[in-house]
């Protein structure tokens, strides 16, 4: 009893299993149906970049005391990052204030012997411009103690330190440069004959993260270099508008994936997989269609741009609901007869 049951299944098993008459010895291939291409769609490695970053250094020259921040350490807006010794500064600023109530009191006394007709107009004149220029000295001086301090400009992260305490700096010379934690824009090159694109209305553009990989966020062109000196394509900045940031983190030097969707100009365009292009050493493209009866032929095609996505633009010889062989091409010859793989 219980062979027979066993003959049975494995009787209805190799019946579930019967290949169709006309595929026995066909080459097994995979095929896919060309799809019109109506929106051109072109992913680019790009990266998050700091929507607020700074490189910040003292105005003068001097010795630097105390840097009381560190690398990765968040500041608020107005904070200490830097100070320099000040102690010359402030016997500048002592004598630049001496100079000037000096110049202030000759004023005050040229001006009460003008009162009594005992000096001339033009001897005050000439303290009264000594004493503006006095001021003016003063009110330097003054700004050079508060260039002694550097504060930071806005809340952010440290991202780098530069010198260290009781180190001699020039003016000008980079001690700290500080980031906006929070990133809205990604950056990417683009290749030359995407540059004519970017700015156009119909243009759309869509960022995925690697650390969310599922959402989609939307962006709009935020700008982009016209001329590129390297030869190494265009630089482009997107500005995310979507964002929710209790959700999503994103903070620069995070990597992603921009994709720039452009409406394809040419309606009989397809899409087909890279993978389905067959190329013959020194030899034009080809891609092998598939008939309805199972039989392949040759097809020579014009291609178009890669998509980014594993796919290819053919702009000639392929018409959309064509059945095309997207894998073995390599192993196929005009008029052969075809098993399709599911």
């Amino acid at each position: 009893m219980y062979r027979y049951i066993a003959l049975l299944f494995l009787v209805t098993l190799s019946c579930g299993r019967a290949v169709d008459p006309k595929d026995r010895g066909a080459q097994p291939v995979k095929v896919v149906v060309a799809k019109a291409t109506e929106y051109l769609r072109r992913d680019f490695a790009a990266l998050s970049t700091a929507d607020d970053a700074v490189n910040l250094a003292f105005k003068i020259s001097g010795r630097v005391v105390d840097i009381p921040v560190a690398k990765g350490v968040m500041v608020k807006r107005g904070e200490l990052l830097a100070e320099m010794d000040k102690r010359d500064v402030e016997l500048q600023v002592s004598a630049a204030h001496a100079a000037y109530r000096e110049a202030e009191s000759r004023l005050e006394r040229a001006e009460r012997l003008l009162a009594h007709d005992a000096i001339s107009e033009q001897e005050v004149e000439s303290l009264r411009s000594t004493a503006t220029q006095r001021l003016s000295t003063y009110q330097n001086a003054l700004d050079l103690l508060d260039d002694t301090r550097i504060v930071a400009p806005f809340d952010g992260i440290v991202e780098r330190t530069y010198v260290d305490a009781f180190q001699r700096v020039a003016s000008g010379e980079t001690v700290v440069r500080i980031v906006n934690p929070v990133s809205t824009t990604v950056g990417f090159t683009a290749p030359e004959n995407l540059v004519g694109s970017l700015a156009e209305p119909t243009t759309r553009f869509a960022v995925r993260f690697d650390a969310y990989p599922d959402v989609a966020f939307t962006a709009v062109i935020k700008s982009f270099a016209r001329t590129s000196s390297d030869a190494l394509g265009f630089p482009v900045s997107l500005r995310l508008t979507d964002v929710n940031q209790e959700f999503y983190r994103i903070s620069p030097g995070m990597t992603c994936v921009a994709t720039v969707i452009t409406p394809e100009s040419d309606r009989r365009a397809v899409t087909l997989p890279l993978t389905a292009v067959y190329a013959p050493l020194g030899d034009d493209d080809y891609v092998w269609v598939v008939d309805a009866d199972r039989r392949v032929s040759r097809r020579r095609v014009v291609l178009g741009q890669p998509t980014g996505r594993g796919d290819v633009v053919v702009l000639d010889g392929v018409t959309a609901g064509e059945v095309v062989v997207a894998a073995g091409v390599y192993h196929l010859t005009d008029g052969q007869s075809v098993r399709v793989v599911e």
